[in-house]
């Protein structure tokens, strides 16, 4: 016979279950908002180098190119560790439905459970290696003229590094 009582206490327990992962979700989405926002800025800036007449006024071809190129490494990176990151979501979506189907299925997945979680873990700590080496790559690339600060007038600011 059917104990839906039981299958009730069970689906409350799993719903117990699934609320740190959710939290975790959440996190993970924060961390991803954070880093679109970076790589748009990212794209924002190559547009303006190449798409506007005054975009690239004030430097040199090289210096232009070597721009290009540093924001090209940089929306690399950024794009990695979005993957990186989403994939991780994604892996921690599944861990819910697993915790869910183990309940109502009465399936003996803890084991799935517990990959599922240790694999996006570990691409949640890969998608923010990237984010990291991504921001320490643009903290390197900063141009501020100290001179021009101690002359008075407004420092120059590389206007992505912000």
């Amino acid at each position: 016979m059917f104990n839906f009582a039981g299958v009730l206490t069970d689906v409350g327990h799993a719903i117990q279950l699934a609320l740190a992962p959710v939290f975790l979700l959440t996190g993970i989405a924060g961390i991803l908002n954070v880093m679109m926002g970076r790589l748009a800025r990212i794209i924002d800036r190559a547009r303006a180098l190449t798409e506007t007449p005054d975009g690239a006024q004030f430097l040199t071809p090289d210096e232009l190119q070597a721009e290009l190129r540093s924001l090209e490494k940089r929306r690399h990176l950024a794009s990695a560790a979005i993957t990186a990151s989403t994939l991780a979501a994604l892996l921690v979506c599944t861990v819910i439905v697993a915790l869910f189907l183990e309940v109502l299925l009465q399936l003996p997945l803890k084991p799935l459970e517990g990959v599922l979680f240790t694999s996006s873990t570990v691409a949640l700590v890969v998608g923010l290696g990237y984010f990291l080496r991504e921001v320490h790559f643009a903290t390197q690339t900063v141009r501020i003229e100290i001179g021009a600060a101690q002359r008075g007038t407004p420092p120059v600011e590389h206007p992505d590094a912000r």
